[in-house]
């Protein structure tokens, strides 16, 4: 509970610090948000969702199947299916 306590007043000291301590023109923040507008920052996102971009939606599908086999009805492992046959007559 301690360690959790001083890591949040650490992250709460990295957001103020870095939203109002002024670094020359601009604060943290403000520099990150301008280094991010960047042309070369935004080739390199298009670059990276050109080449990752596949690989991401094939890994999508497969999460997207994985959570629909498991929370599927009939496999859910509860032995419901079992009991219904044994009690019909």
């Amino acid at each position: 509970m301690i360690r959790f306590v001083i890591f949040l007043a650490l992250a709460l000291g990295f957001v103020w610090c870095g939203a109002t301590v002024k670094l020359g023109n601009r604060t943290f923040f403000g520099h990150v948000r301008n280094i991010w507008a960047t042309e070369e920052v935004q080739e390199l996102k298009h670059g990276v969702q050109e080449k990752a971009g596949p690989t991401a939606d094939k890994l999508k599908r497969g999460v997207k199947a994985g959570y629909e086999a498991a929370t599927k009805d009939e496999g859910s492992g509860s032995g419901s299916a079992v009991r219904k046959k044994q009690l019909a007559p």
